[in-house]
């Protein structure tokens, strides 16, 4: 597996004091939580639209951007890439509906 997202991590990480009219994460920061995560969610629904089109291009582009945005909005809440992925390995090797059945509930 390459490094390309922990990369992207510090791409971002580097970018978010720039300036905001010459760097786009440094713009969405500017902007707030908020408008971050409704750009991870306009991200999330055309991934979504790409995927059920059956355009295969279309797919793999709206999934880089989806993964670029989830990235910011872990660097804007100080969460690190590298958190994300232990968590994937904690739960490597457990079903997905025993994993889900364990957490908490409110």
């Amino acid at each position: 597996m390459s490094d390309t997202l922990q990369r992207l991590e510090a791409t971002i990480a580097a970018r978010r004091c720039a300036d905001p009219d010459a760097s786009y994460v440094a713009k969405l920061h500017k902007r707030g939580l908020s408008k971050i995560a409704q750009k991870l969610g306009e991200e999330g629904v055309e991934t979504v639209i790409a995927a059920l089109a059956g355009d295969r291009q279309e797919l793999v582009g709206e999934a880089a951007d989806l993964l670029f945005h989830l990235l910011i909005l872990l660097g804007a809440k100080d969460v690190l890439l590298k958190e994300v992925l232990a968590e994937l390995d904690r739960r490597e090797g457990t079903s997905g509906i025993a994993e889900k059945a364990s957490r908490k509930t409110d």
